[in-house]
């Protein structure tokens, strides 16, 4: 019960935080933003003390170790399958095009005689 309580206040502090936005609009905006992120950043403060608010944090930080184990493609690489990509296409295309135009061959002159000048 304690724990909804305290993501029920988390959700109304970051409300709170983009209200005032809002709210400030006579103000500059770097105190339109600087009340969204104390909004966002109280909120998260909250939800951090609640149980599914740790399990998300964990589930970030597992995320973020995995997310750096990446091992990306060199820019050569990139290049190689971008080109490869491209041909397909154009390969993938030109077949569909050339079956289109055999199909219409086949049903229009010869099935249905409708071209026959």
């Amino acid at each position: 019960m304690a724990d909804k309580l305290k993501f029920a206040l988390a959700v109304l502090l970051l409300v709170a935080g983009i209200a005032g936005f809002y709210l400030l609009a006579e103000q500059p905006m770097i105190l339109r933003v600087l009340a969204v992120l104390a909004g966002a950043g109280l909120a998260a403060a909250v939800a951090w003390r609640t149980e599914q608010g740790r399990q998300f944090f964990a589930f970030a930080r597992e995320a973020t170790t995995e997310a750096k184990k990446v091992v990306w493609p060199s820019r050569k690489e990139t290049v190689q399958t971008t080109g490869l990509v491209f041909a397909f296409v154009v390969v993938m295309a030109l077949f569909l095009w050339l079956t289109d135009k055999g199909l219409e061959w086949v049903l229009y002159d010869l099935v249905l005689g409708w071209r026959q000048s």
